[in-house]
């Protein structure tokens, strides 16, 4: 390969994100792989893995990366960080005219820039190839579990951003004794596998929808639904997935039975704002309603789930939602439905979800990133360059102007 020259970047974005692109380890093991590759890394107080853990491992700590070729991060760079001509790749969360990054998507342009978004690196299916989904999904079913203990008293965990890793996670799973509770999980992507992961680490059953709808049980269970099992065509059409997915405003929820028969509520799916919601607030208001935790890992505000109206944070990531005066309430009220809705779970397990970030990084995207771009997966997810928009792009050309 030719010689290459990356900067890993300091996160600058408030609040500060803990999470990097390559471990230390796997720094050297590019570095082996790669004979043409140089890595610098910007020196960090906040990352998860600190400065003398890369020094540790031989690499170099260096403030200045203008002489790189490349700059990975993970969330939005500050404008005024952004150093023009250069190679980028990091969330840049643009793609839906977010409006808090349109500044910084005009100054991309300006300098030149070549942006790279992990967001868009997809396959020639269209399917997305990296991302943090299986660590939010882990990390919300836990809290959704955390939750549910402190508003019975049944037993407490350790949350999550207070344990090192993974493995003291697990330690933690193993103090929970739940009831004969029903918990249902919406979704079949990263999201959900990985709150399942979670949730079977509990050794308890998983049922079918049709049996958690209408059996009783004298031992907790699990449940996943898919989009088909809660969504049904308007008209009387048979459940078409690729239909659903281009015109979901031609289904209605039938998402109510759930209501009535589950009790904590993990939602790890991805809505469509044409989709109908779930439920509706005044659903919330029957006594039937018996969803009484609801772990929204998905945090589409004002979404899928009428009770998330704000974000939580990792500090404070529960609040109450009272479905009478349909306002936030305490946090573990009896009488209201008790909301997780961090929108950035993965920054819990700072170090495990960068671990697993960086090796699917360096299996399914470096080698078109630093050899060849066989398959067009580094220009599909390139929004700008050259100082202008890519051609998949030019839907964002109001949002610049």
């Amino acid at each position: 390969m030719n010689k290459i020259k990356l900067g890993i970047i300091r996160e600058g974005k408030t609040p500060p994100d803990m999470r990097v692109a390559f471990t230390p380890a796997q720094c050297t093991d590019l570095l082996k792989e790669y004979s043409g590759l140089e890595i610098f890394i910007q020196p960090s107080k906040i990352r998860c893995f600190s400065d003398d853990e890369y020094k540790f491992f031989g690499l170099t700590l260096q403030e200045d990366l203008s002489g790189c070729d490349i700059l990975m991060g993970i969330k939005e760079i500050p404008v005024n960080a952004l150093i023009a001509n250069k190679k980028y790749v990091f969330f840049s969360h643009t793609i839906k005219k977010q409006p808090h990054n349109q500044k910084l998507l005009k100054a991309i342009i300006e300098k030149k820039i070549q942006l790279i978004d992990y967001e868009c690196l997809t396959d020639e299916n269209n399917n997305r190839v990296i991302g943090f989904g299986r660590y939010a999904g882990i990390v919300g079913a836990y809290d959704g579990l955390l939750g549910y203990g402190e508003k019975y008293d049944l037993f407490h965990i350790k949350p999550a951003n207070k344990c090192r890793d993974k493995e003291e996670v697990a330690e933690e799973l193993k103090k929970i004794k739940l009831p004969n509770i029903k918990i249902l999980i919406t979704g079949g992507g990263r999201v959900a596998n990985g709150a399942i992961e979670t949730i079977s680490a509990l050794k308890i059953r998983k049922v079918t929808p049709y049996e958690f709808l209408h059996c009783s049980y004298r031992e907790p269970v699990y449940c996943q639904v898919h989009s088909k099992d809660y969504y049904q065509p308007k008209n009387a059409a048979s459940w078409s997935a690729k239909d659903f997915y281009e015109h979901p405003e031609n289904y209605i929820s039938d998402f109510l039975p759930y209501t009535k028969v589950c009790d904590l509520l993990i939602t790890a799916h991805y809505w469509h704002p044409k989709a109908p919601k779930l439920f509706s607030k005044e659903d919330m208001k029957s006594p039937e309603f018996r969803i009484s935790v609801i772990a929204d890992i998905s945090c589409d505000i004002n979404g899928s789930v009428p009770s998330t109206l704000r974000a939580s944070s990792i500090t404070e990531p529960f609040y109450g939602y009272n479905p009478l005066t349909e306002s936030i309430d305490v946090p573990f009220n009896k009488n209201t439905i008790t909301v997780m809705a961090v929108d950035n779970l993965p920054c819990e397990l700072p170090r495990d979800s960068s671990e697993d970030f960086g090796k699917e990084l360096m299996e399914r995207v470096l080698p078109s990133l630093f050899l060849e771009d066989k398959t067009k997966m580094i220009e599909r997810a390139s929004i700008t360059k050259d100082g202008k928009l890519m051609q998949r792009y030019q839907y964002l050309s109001d949002y610049i102007a």
